[in-house]
């Protein structure tokens, strides 16, 4: 084994069951150790929620609790769950299933069909637009490319809160939903790529889960079946589980309550999907007896950050924020966040581009920046503030500006007007660059003002406005310019974006930057009309908005850039302010508007109906737990055996000495008789906690990290009694 085995990319595998629970924090211990019973992990930003769970399987199939084989590990994004099971194998619990919903139930569907329907499962299509457009056509509707997508994203959202063709108006009309086109209509072209899915014999992604639904709903002795095979699940990001997903699992699940969630309300950002936190906020009404363990000891982020991501929240409303983690960060202190003000958005980019510069001559590598902004079209701006500066970048999420269809139409439109100039009808009126810009693009979709609503079309829109704006302040910076300059402009500006962009900044939009980080964030055009986006009118999206921003500011590890233009363009009208959602927070904004108490601290609740088991010790109820401190001189402690004796290493010890080595003598018995290392006994640090905290009880013996309810019931006695000065006699010191 070369030393390369042990560097962080082949870590060590633990060689027990008790060593996987090394270097938890007690909140992600309990995670690990509550193996039994519903569990409701609420895990903030940045407190290793990953961790919990995949050392929660790995334990107990390391502890002989769960065969691999009955797990099953459900998440979101392939990547998501790709890496999870990376990460059992890391820690010895190969075989067990880590799939994303659709990944699952389309095994399970492609293995039940014959059975339960006969034949073979019908081909499943990659990407419905195509019949989308096909349902359109068939029903005399003409829609553009943007308006396809964004009648499709209806579709899906109808089909992931169960909504069928003929209810789908009054769905929407409910959900608040702003339809990209008249709701009946849309309805009739549900109905039609219904039917010619079915005339094709296609399903589509969604069919995939309302199927696997149908299948376990009708036949008993299938639902029986799979839940032989699976007798565990853990779900992750469970705030953002559909209807469909929720009724799935509990199809799974049966009349089981062997379950573990995971999630974070305050992270709920694609209610538009369908997603809502309503099923992870409810889990304790739905399980009575469940464990609620709350994370909020943040490793990820500098208390600098952290502070700005609770100052956040402490001004939400709503119920997601009425059940809100308040933070505790675990870093060493870091620069305050940095709040800037800039005349215009170009000015903003170059601020932000210098910046950047600094911190790449500081040593900070590219791949650890991001820039982040609310919408795809803000992109162009910084692409090419940063080719300007010769900054490598890539874009993540979206496609390069000069790259997008729309943008790529543009270009050949204009170029076409520019080749023809006076001869094209559409320039007759036009009397500058400016109104031959917009003559030309209107043709493209371009309007004055822009579409209601969000999606695909007011992506498009947003396109042509930079361009639009492009030309704008391409003609005040050379009033002689034409048509042809600006074509050769603009040849020139996607030439420079197409450089190697491998190891860049991150270029990417909020919604896309979920479940990553960086040491440094720069938050970008966090203004009013932006952040909260203008179409943000209801309570509920405002403040989907501002969990959105919350996302953005816990990316960040160490430094964060927060920024804003008074105006769009270099001397324009000044009428932009930052967003409402930084009152209170940056220098100079006044006294915070909104609410101000607390948010939830960290700790472990347990379910009304838990009992102890008939051979388990009483221990009594914990309830919610600050982050552990030295009980010596009040730091906040992270390192794992520091956390067994609650106190820093170089702090002066009290332990009884005798205790310890009488401890450590039965120890060594214990370990003889089962044929193990001495240390999967108990550690020497737990050792050392117990000598140090002489417990008198059980419950203040399973409240010294390292022991646990499995410990506490096999050796909790013996223990006990050597604190007690007791002697367990000859025949248990000696064999």
């Amino acid at each position: 084994m070369t030393a390369a085995t042990h560097s962080s990319l082949f870590p060590r595998v633990p060689d027990s069951a008790d060593a996987v629970l090394e270097g938890l924090d007690p909140e992600q211990r309990e995670v690990a150790t509550s193996l039994h019973g519903p569990v409701c992990v609420l895990a903030g930003a940045g407190t290793g929620k990953t961790r919990a769970i995949t050392h929660r399987i790995a334990y107990g199939v390391r502890a002989g609790i769960l065969q691999p084989s009955s797990v099953l590990a459900v998440t979101f994004t392939a990547r998501a769950a790709g890496e999870m099971r990376g990460r059992l194998r890391q820690l010895g619990a190969q075989g067990v299933q880590a799939r994303t919903f659709h990944s699952a139930a389309l095994r399970q569907l492609q293995y039940f069909w014959p059975k339960a329907i006969g034949g073979s499962l019908p081909r499943l299509i990659d990407r419905k637009v195509q019949l989308v457009a096909d349902a359109a056509a068939a029903c005399r509707v003409r829609l553009d490319r943007g308006e396809l997508r964004d009648v499709t994203a209806e579709i899906e959202w109808s089909k992931v809160t169960q909504t069928v063709p003929a209810d789908y108006a009054v769905a929407a009309a409910k959900a608040g939903r702003e339809t990209p086109r008249d709701p009946a209509e849309i309805a009739q072209l549900y109905s039609a790529y219904e039917d010619l899915k079915r005339d094709r014999a296609v399903i589509d992604f969604e069919d995939v889960l309302l199927l696997t639904v149908a299948v376990l709903q009708d036949r008993q002795d299938i639902a029986e079946q799979v839940r032989s095979q699976y007798q565990h699940f853990v779900v992750d990001e469970y705030q953002d589980v559909s209807p469909l997903q929720q009724r799935l699992l509990e199809l799974w699940l049966g009349d089981r309550d062997t379950l573990c969630v995971v999630g974070d309300a305050s992270q709920t950002i694609y209610s538009f999907t369908g997603a809502t936190p309503d099923h992870l906020l409810d889990f304790r009404t739905r399980h009575p007896s469940a464990t609620v363990v709350k994370l909020v000891r943040d490793y990820r982020s500098t208390p600098q950050v952290v502070h700005l991501a609770n100052g956040l929240l402490a001004q939400a409303r709503g119920r997601a924020a009425d059940h809100r983690l308040e933070l505790v960060s675990q870093r060493a202190p870091g620069p305050e966040p940095v709040y800037a003000e800039y005349a215009d958005e170009p000015a903003e980019a170059e601020g932000a581009a210098r910046r950047i510069r600094d911190l790449l001559d500081a040593g900070v590598p590219a791949s650890e920046i991001a820039v982040l902004f609310r919408t795809n079209g803000q992109s162009e701006t910084y692409e090419q503030a940063l080719a300007d500066a010769g900054i490598p970048y890539q874009l993540r999420g979206a496609e390069r500006f000069f790259d997008r269809p729309e943008v790529r139409k543009a270009g050949i439109a204009l170029r076409g007007a520019a080749r023809f100039g006076g001869n094209d009808s559409a320039l007759g009126d036009a009397v500058d660059l400016p109104s031959q810009v917009r003559a030309v693009l209107s043709g493209e979709g371009w309007t004055p003002q822009p579409p209601s609503g969000s999606g695909a079309v007011r992506e498009r829109w947003e396109s042509l406005a930079a361009l639009v704006n492009l030309a704008q302040d391409f003609a005040a910076a050379k009033p002689d310019a034409t048509l042809a300059d600006l074509v050769a402009e603009l040849d020139e500006r996607a030439g420079a974006q197409h450089a190697p962009t491998v190891q860049g900044v991150t270029l990417a939009s909020l919604h896309s930057a979920k479940g990553l980080e960086w040491d440094a964030v720069f938050l970008v055009g966090v203004a009013e009309g932006m952040m909260p986006i203008t179409y943000a009118r209801t309570d509920e999206q405002i403040e989907e908005e501002r969990r959105l921003l919350y996302v953005g500011v816990t990316r960040a590890r160490e430094r964060l850039h927060v920024s804003w233009a008074l105006s769009r363009a270099p001397g324009g009208r000044p009428n932009r302010r930052p967003s409402r959602f930084l009152d209170g927070l940056r220098p100079g904004s006044g006294t915070a508007v909104g609410r101000s108490p607390a948010g939830a601290a960290g700790g472990i609740e347990r379910g009304s109906a838990g009992t102890p088991t008939a051979t388990a010790p009483a221990v009594p109820r914990r309830t919610q737990r600050a982050p552990a401190r030295c009980r010596v001189c009040g730091r906040t402690l992270t390192d794992g055996g520091e956390l067994k004796l609650l106190r820093c290493e170089d702090c002066p010890s009290d332990m009884d000495e005798g205790l310890y080595e009488r401890l450590r003598s039965w120890r060594a018995v214990q370990a003889r008789r089962s044929g193990q290392p001495a240390f999967c006994v108990f550690t020497d640090k737990t050792l050392m906690a117990i000598a140090e905290s002489v417990p008198e009880e059980p419950g203040e013996l399973a409240r010294i990290p390292g022991v646990g309810v499995r410990k506490l019931n096999r050796y909790g006695t013996d223990v006990l009694a050597l604190c007690a000065g007791q002697d367990l006699g000859e025949e248990d010191e000696e064999e």
